[in-house]
């Protein structure tokens, strides 16, 4: 469980793989190919090891659920 707190930014592009299940709030995931993709509750996202880098950011804040 994670909890971004409102203004969240992730510092740097991430090339680790995740699967990540919204459970709070709304979460910006930005890959650097300048696709974005929005999670709210119940939607997840899936992104394996060395796939295109991502990052992510919230203005309100978000509780997810992550397995790395």
């Amino acid at each position: 469980m994670v909890d971004y707190t409102p203004g969240y930014l992730a510092d740097h592009w991430c090339v680790k793989g995740h699967i990540l299940l919204c459970l709070e709030g709304e979460l910006h995931v930005e890959l650097r190919g300048g696709d974005t993709h929005v999670l709210t509750p119940g939607l997840s996202y899936q992104v394996t090891d060395d796939a295109e880098p991502h990052r992510s950011h919230t203005k309100t804040g978000a509780r997810l659920f992550i397995v790395d």
